[in-house]
């Protein structure tokens, strides 16, 4: 049976959807079958696997409004192993349909619960917000990823999301666990990038990724050409990052099971 990760932080430009496009494709690579579900109204992730956003027929907006079936969602990329639930920008307005719905934080979790056996990690690109997208992705997760750029802010709003996932656990997900949080952007010629490994590491110790994601001009050019960094520089510096947290989300989840 599948795992379903959320890869999600409120805060903007920590390297969230670069995270999930790119460890989506690497799961591609060592084989695993992977789903990207882009629940974030940019639709980033979309765009990032060179998909045109205004060409979606249908995506995450109608999975949520549960007038498609998850499996009518689905498109295939060009990243082998890797299928696409889209997104476009019609999704900015689900918060508001949602808002008076029953079970309204359940409707991704309904939407996907069908598709576990047929992938081995679906992933989920949420917003940059804890409103109700990102929780409904919670909802639906079994674990979470938070990216953490090494940066002054770094910490700034962490406790928020995790006192959010606090709230998921206690009223609508018990079994969501803290997969891990991945430390970003990371320039080792800075100081400051040192002091934000070591304080994370400090307060968080084994909830933090051994693999650390460093800046990377190949990693911030793939996007503009609608590819992962595997895909567009295998070679790369950020293509070997990502690939090493691939291995190390597996050899987790084997350890687990």
């Amino acid at each position: 049976m599948g795992k379903i990760i959320a890869i999600a932080n409120q805060k903007g430009g920590v390297g969230k959807t670069t995270t999930t496009v790119n460890l989506a494709a690497s799961l591609g690579v060592l084989e695993k079958k992977v789903l990207l579900i882009d629940a974030d109204p940019q639709a980033n992730a979309t765009s990032g696997l060179g998909i045109d956003v205004e060409s979606v027929e249908y995506g995450t907006y109608q999975l949520l409004e549960h007038t498609k079936n998850a499996k009518e969602a689905i498109i295939s990329t060009d990243s082998p192993n890797l299928d696409l639930i889209p997104a476009h920008i019609d999704l900015v307005a689900i918060e508001i349909e949602l808002v008076d719905k029953d079970q309204r934080e359940y409707m991704m979790k309904k939407a996907i619960s069908d598709l576990r056996d047929s992938y081995d990690y679906i992933l989920i690109d949420c917003a940059p917000s804890l409103g109700l997208l990102t929780l409904n992705a919670l909802t639906a997760a079994d674990s979470v990823i938070i990216p953490i750029q090494c940066e002054y802010f770094a910490l700034e709003g962490l406790g928020k999301l995790l006192n959010t996932i606090k709230s998921v656990q206690k009223i609508h997900n018990a079994n969501l666990d803290i997969e891990g949080m991945l430390l970003t952007m990371y320039d080792s010629r800075l100081r400051l990038s040192n002091q934000v490994v070591e304080e994370v590491r400090k307060h968080f110790v084994d909830m933090v990724f051994d693999t650390i994601i460093q800046r990377n001009v190949r990693l911030s050019e793939a996007p503009s050409y609608g590819e992962s960094i595997i895909k567009y520089d295998a070679s790369s510096k950020g293509a070997t990052n990502y690939l090493n947290l691939a291995h190390e989300v597996v050899k987790k989840n084997k350890e687990i099971a």
